[in-house]
């Protein structure tokens, strides 16, 4: 039985299915790196000053002259989504990062501390049980829109989630027998905390971060599309796919552009996460 599940795993559709997934991973990684180059270079890269108003060019379809169109006012479509992709990721990436600190201590301390697991618990299913957008309606209200308020709310999103995970990684560490050995020795609680536990956690949690970037983009996304975020005339994707929305009868491509960019950029995020996962969790060796 063991030799043929070898064969299996081994044959021709096997061997297909692993090249396919290497061209998926490949053109995903290209596109992500070309979007990324193009948002860091904006301001050096970009066709057009990406607020120049020029009302006789307004709502261009795409041409020499303007690669991807114009918007109602007459600004290059181009040179706003390199604008608006570069808020997005940065807003989303330190979202990201500030709820992913938060959550990684919650999940270890629940665990380094036995005593606070159970009110660390509950307090990442009430955080759960929240949807960020309610949390977006919330800040916008009390701060107003901007870029603050859509940040709190990514990164209080992040927060229940990785500390779930970080708390089951941590599980999984706390029972192996270097972490008894260095209590048996008398190692410091700093040095069992954040040298044992909580580095032995990261590959698990940046795994699951990989996976998460995408949904935190699009979720960033939204909250700015339903007008919780930036305000126009600001360069961002879900601002600039807002705006479409007005013109999308006669003028489809001032939204289907952005929208285009968002799937693209979410898609190549999802694919490289799943490729990070099989090459770095090693639960599914």
């Amino acid at each position: 039985m063991a030799v043929a599940a070898k064969q299996v795993t081994t044959g021709p559709k096997s061997k297909r299915r692993r090249a396919r997934g290497q061209i998926a991973t490949i053109a995903a990684a290209t596109v992500i790196g070309v979007i990324t180059f193009a948002a860091i270079f904006a301001p050096q890269r970009a066709p057009y000053d990406p607020y120049q108003v020029d009302l006789p060019s307004a709502l261009q379809e795409p041409s020499w002259e303007h690669w991807l169109g114009t918007d109602m006012q007459g600004r290059d479509l181009l040179s706003r989504i390199m604008y608006g992709t570069r808020l997005t990721l940065l807003t989303s990436l330190t979202a990201l990062l500030i709820g992913s600190v938060f959550g990684a201590l919650l999940g270890l301390v629940a665990v380094f501390f036995p005593a606070s697991d159970g009110p660390i618990g509950r307090l990442l299913d009430i955080l759960l049980s929240f949807p960020a957008v309610l949390f977006g309606l919330a800040l916008g209200a009390s701060l107003g829109p901007g870029l603050l308020p859509v940040t709190i709310a990514l990164a209080i999103a992040t927060i229940p989630e990785v500390g779930r995970i970080t708390r089951a990684a941590a599980l999984v560490v706390a029972r192996q027998e270097y972490m008894q050995s260095g209590k048996a020795i008398g190692l410091s609680r700093a040095t069992l905390f954040f040298k044992y536990l909580a580095w032995n956690c990261v590959p698990t949690v940046f795994v699951f971060l990989t996976l998460r970037f995408g949904f935190i983009v699009l979720l960033g996304a939204g909250l700015n599309f339903l007008g919780l975020g930036v305000a126009p005339p600001t360069a961002e994707l879900g601002v600039l796919a807002a705006e479409g929305r007005n013109v999308l009868a006669f003028a489809p491509h001032v939204a289907t552009y952005p929208s285009l960019a968002i799937f693209l950029l979410v898609l190549s995020l999802n694919v490289l996460g799943d490729a990070l996962r099989d090459k770095l969790d090693k639960r599914l060796l």
